[in-house]
């Protein structure tokens, strides 16, 4: 039995039993799916079907009669792991499996060789993933951290259903923010305060101090730009690897100037008919392509927007060869994603061929200490940088943190509650559940009950609640995955983790594991083995 289908052929099995079941009573199928559901109560069984409810004005009858008889015929259909079937409310019948069908997940997550979850439903996927792209302006503050977690979980997240996927960062290194970077930085070379609308983060008195002592006491303005620009993108690099992430492709804007392609995007939108002049500057007809208001691609002055850019930066992806193309950027940058999909509409791109950008909004996080606010902000003197939070927090605890939530949800980031190891922190309660499940095989290495081979163990043993909440919980894994990332919700995967961390706690609490019941410390080793694969491989993800 394929490791990735038993919870879902538990489905396919039971939906064929049930339309087999209203053939054997006589009874239409109704329009619709008939996929029974999980229930919410383990009372209620392992899953429920509404389909007596849905027939009951069809055949004219009352809907729990129509149940009875359906779970009548359900319980007469030899359907491989059905127990019983129970008639409740109105007219649900609710289904109850045996726990053989969970003593397979068991055995298929330990035969998995570490791909438990893994499918390649997204095989023909060629995904090109764009996200953190903070400008090379200074170092990456502490709420860029998300974007980190967040794209890299994601495409941990794509790649586990077999997409490829091409992590990218966009530099920002041709515009006006630049110029306002290396005049702030020559300021504080030569002892003086930032322009007003300059950055004056404190990072600025160390870079100029190093570059004095690297580059001596004649320095000029593009010599302090280009100089401080590798100094940026080598501290985002050492920052971003500090936190496991890297990038295949670190894409310079410039050489979108270089090479002509926005020249040859605004040339290609003017003679479709998609531009026009007016107060001096060229704009795009948007609005007409189902934006808000047309938009400028070139300003008085000649320069380009960030828009023009983007436009020529997106086709170029487009054009390297990439199927789907996903951007994580802030919420503030909304208004900014239906001007780029009217732009790329009015450039061909937009067909079943070759997809619209997908862009992701994520919200931003407030940092706090103590219950008090952690303002961040590049250009003012009080930055808090991810490498500050990397000083004090575990990067691997950061990446877990971050991804607690959705990213559409504002998000916290307490650094007293995430630094502390207490129950109480979600992240640690969940690294003290790795432990634990971990610590399980080890003590039986040291009393002498290593684990038997794996066809050697009685499974049929493990009956207990708390072994088969395990085991429900392992089940559904190649679901989440799969959900997570048809979602672009990495968080799933993270609350997956989190609710699979209760029930190994309580699995350690009531479960002793080395007992005089050799068969049963033999399953329950098991048991713990694949709780450990499936935790990890979770882990991993994110």
């Amino acid at each position: 039995m394929g490791f990735l289908a038993i919870h879902a052929l538990i489905i396919e099995t039971l939906t064929t039993a049930i339309l087999a079941s209203l053939e054997a009573c006589g009874l239409p199928a109704p329009a619709g799916d008939l996929t029974p559901e999980p229930t919410a109560r383990r009372e209620h069984g392992d899953f429920q079907t509404n389909v007596a409810l849905r027939l009951a004005k069809i055949v004219g009858r009352a809907p729990r009669d129509v149940a009875v008889e359906i779970a009548a015929a359900l319980e007469a259909s030899n359907t491989p792991h059905l127990d019983r079937c129970e008639v409740a409310g109105p007219g649900f019948v609710n289904i109850f499996l045996r726990p053989t069908w969970l003593h397979d997940v068991l055995t298929s997550v330990v035969t998995s060789e570490n791909a438990y979850g893994r499918s390649d439903a997204l095989a023909n996927q060629r995904i090109n993933l764009e996200f953190v792209s903070a400008n090379p302006t200074g170092p990456l503050h502490a709420g860029g951290g998300r974007w980190v977690a967040v794209g890299d979980a994601l495409a941990n997240v794509l790649a586990s259903q077999g997409a490829t996927v091409h992590r990218e960062y966009y530099l920002n290194d041709a515009g006006n923010q630049l110029d306002t970077f290396a005049r702030s930085l020559l300021a504080r070379y030569r002892g003086e305060e930032p322009p007003e609308d300059g950055y004056h983060g404190e990072y600025l008195i160390e870079m100029a101090q190093l570059l004095r002592s690297e580059l001596g006491d004649d320095v000029d303005e593009l010599t302090a730009r280009e100089w401080g620009y590798e100094q940026n993108v080598k501290s985002l690099r050492e920052d971003l690897a500090r936190i496991g992430v890297y990038f295949d492709t670190w894409f310079s804007e410039r050489l979108l100037h270089e090479r002509g392609n926005v020249a040859e995007v605004l040339s290609t939108l003017e003679s479709a008919g998609h531009t026009y002049v007016k107060d001096d500057a060229t704009w795009l007809n948007s609005e007409a392509l189902g934006d808000q208001r047309d938009r400028v691609l070139v300003k008085r002055d000649g320069s380009t927007t960030y828009l023009a850019n983007d436009l020529a930066y997106h086709l170029d992806k487009s054009r390297r060869g990439w199927d789907y193309l996903i951007d994580i950027w802030g919420a503030d940058h909304h208004g900014q994603v239906k001007s780029l999909q009217a732009g790329m509409e009015a450039l061909g791109i937009g067909t079943s061929e070759a997809p619209q950008p997908e862009i992701i909004l994520g919200q931003l996080v407030k940092l706090e200490r103590g219950g008090e606010l952690v303002r961040l902000s590049k250009r003012a003197g009080n930055v808090v940088t991810l490498s500050d939070i990397l000083d004090e927090v575990d990067p691997d605890v950061a990446r877990l943190t971050f991804l607690l939530q959705g990213i559409d949800t504002a998000l916290t980031f307490d650094l007293d509650v995430v630094t502390s190891q207490s129950m109480e922190n979600p992240v640690f309660y969940v690294q003290y559940a790795h432990a634990r499940v971990c610590s399980i095989g080890r003590r039986a290495d040291e009393q002498g009950a290593t684990r038997v081979a794996l066809e050697d163990a009685d499974l049929s043993v493990l009956l207990h609640e708390r072994e088969l909440d395990l085991l429900r919980a392992l089940s559904e894994y190649p679901g989440v995955l799969a959900t997570s990332a048809e979602l672009r919700a990495p968080h799933r995967v993270a609350t997956w983790v989190r609710d699979f961390a209760s029930r190994v706690h309580g699995f350690y609490r009531d479960c002793r594991v080395i007992t005089n019941d050799a068969a049963l410390t033999q399953a329950r080793l098991w048991l713990a083995e694949a709780s450990r694969i499936g935790l990890a491989d979770a882990l991993g993800i994110l």
